[in-house]
């Protein structure tokens, strides 16, 4: 499967500042007077930035998906200077992403590069929660981002091995108890069989998914109303592109978060 992702050209690059608002993932900064991708992981390739470049320093690049790698990554961030290396370090501690972070400082390590302590305090913070400081119930169990399935890298390895929740868009307002009772110990992706354009890319990632980051299971949440049946033909035409037999289970709730 083939994955898009932006690519900057500096020399072209103003800084004004433009596709910062336009990249609803974050994952590019202004840093030193110059656009920079402080992360490949959360790029989703979709490309709004680009229109909100006035010089055109930004373009699409498509290539194969493969396996997130931190330290190739990291070869790029190193090049862009100690404040990219700093913003990206602290990108990982904001989504969590405390094994990458690791990681990349010990590449900086082996190089003997120098790099500001990251102090995001609210990162920390978070991290640091313990389950019994909250009421149960209130305990999030969302462990990555995005969660959309267009915005979704299938290569992300945060998909491998893993049990995946495939929700309908409406399911988590019906469920109250949507984190404990459907999302613990599972990934999440969200999406709406009737809203969504080009459903094909759906298939083909959840394939990629299910073939190359070897799924453990799909569970399917969805609302009882006719258009969620879509779903479960996503997943079921996914596990046979994939030509790999997982276990598929269906949920299906109304708007009270009964399952009926």
């Amino acid at each position: 499967m083939l994955r898009d992702i932006i690519e900057i050209e500096q020399s072209l690059c103003d800084g004004c500042g433009d596709c910062v608002p336009a990249c609803h993932e974050g994952a590019l900064q202004i840093i030193d007077n110059k656009a920079h991708l402080i992360s490949d992981l959360m790029c989703d390739g979709l490309g709004a930035c680009l229109g909100a470049c006035p010089t055109g320093a930004m373009k699409v690049l498509q290539r194969e998906a493969e396996p997130y790698d931190e330290r190739q990554v990291m070869v790029n961030i190193i090049k862009g200077g100690k404040n990219v290396i700093k913003a990206h370090l602290d990108h990982l501690l904001n989504h969590n992403e405390l094994a990458y972070h690791a990681i990349a400082v010990e590449v900086l390590h082996e190089q003997n590069i120098l790099h500001e302590t990251s102090t995001n305090q609210e990162s920390k913070k978070i991290s640091n929660l313990k389950p019994l400081e909250l009421s149960q119930a209130s305990v999030s169990q969302l462990s990555h981002w995005p969660v959309q399935l267009h915005l979704i890298n299938p290569a992300n390895p945060n998909f491998s091995d893993a049990h995946l929740l495939l929700a309908a868009d409406c399911s988590a307002f019906a469920a109250g108890d949507f984190h404990q009772r459907y999302l613990k110990d599972k990934k999440l992706a969200i999406a709406c069989p009737k809203l969504d354009s080009n459903q094909q890319s759906y298939i083909e990632k959840l394939t990629l998914m299910i073939r190359h980051g070897k799924l453990k299971s799909l569970t399917i949440l969805r609302m009882d109303v006719p258009c969620c049946g879509g779903l479960a033909q996503l997943a079921q035409k996914a596990i046979e592109q994939a030509k790999r037999d997982i276990p598929l289970n269906e949920i299906t709730i109304n708007k009270q978060g009964v399952e009926i």
